[in-house]
């Protein structure tokens, strides 16, 4: 029987998400955790693989076992094995073909700026500089639709493909907090962060907010802005297909 797992961590203590010799990672955690309690070896398979110090609300894994799982219980036990900053919110069973990377029809990231030092927003990145809030808002537009992100993408990654069609990208503002929505059917690694370094520098004045059209089509990393730190990065939905549940 395969399972899909929601789960909910804060990255700044694991080197990502993927196992990793001789580091701490989430999903080695998982694994940890649900071997014991389900007294059998357990791999669990995320929907991507986030980087060191991110963050997700909502990451979706699969797993498979013979055993029925009481989800309530098996909750309960779970989260009282996981360390504080991993927290397991649900266990849903699905189809036997259901895939979390997949089967995955959209994903949605977060990215918070703090515009206040602010001991309580350790998850956000600080920047007191001053921005272009609305050039960094109209250049967003440009982000629409499918194209080749292989300007904001990490060198010399191996993908059968940089396309990528983006759904939503937009920034919100609420109180001290600049925050950045992109959902897509699939991102690279490193994008967001690249993204949101790109669409500061616009905020900055250094380029045009119609630049980043110019960017996109280049195909060059080199002309896109700087990567953003990892910790104001957040994971924080997956959607799928109704079809693969039970």
């Amino acid at each position: 029987m395969r399972y899909f797992i929601d789960i909910s961590y804060d990255g700044s203590n694991y080197h990502g998400w993927q196992i990793q010799p001789n580091a701490d990672t989430v999903q080695h955690q998982i694994n940890l955790a649900f071997s014991t309690i389900l007294n059998e070896e357990i791999n669990v398979l995320g929907a991507g693989r986030t980087d060191t110090g991110v963050h997700a609300k909502k990451m979706i894994a699969h797993f498979d076992t013979n055993q029925t799982i009481d989800f309530e219980k098996f909750k309960y036990r779970i989260n009282g094995f996981l360390k504080n900053d991993i927290s397991l919110n649900d266990i849903y069973k699905v189809k036997e073909d259901a895939h979390a990377r997949f089967s995955a029809i959209s994903r949605t990231y977060e990215y918070r700026v703090s515009r206040t030092k602010n001991p309580f927003s350790v998850n956000s990145y600080f920047l007191l500089r001053d921005l272009d809030f609305q050039s960094m808002k109209k250049a967003c537009k440009f982000l629409h639709g499918s194209h080749d992100y292989t300007s904001f993408a990490k060198l010399h990654s191996e993908n059968y493909t940089n396309n990528c069609e983006v759904f939503i990208a937009n920034w919100k503002e609420d109180e001290n907090l600049l925050i950045f929505t992109i959902k897509a059917n699939r991102f690279l690694r490193n994008m967001v962060r690249a993204i949101v370094g790109t669409l500061i520098e616009i905020g900055e004045g250094k380029i045009s907010f119609s630049d980043i059209e110019t960017i996109l089509m280049s195909k060059d990393r080199a002309k896109a802005g700087y990567s953003v730190p990892a910790n104001g990065l957040s994971l924080i939905d997956i959607e799928y297909p109704k079809e693969i549940l039970i």
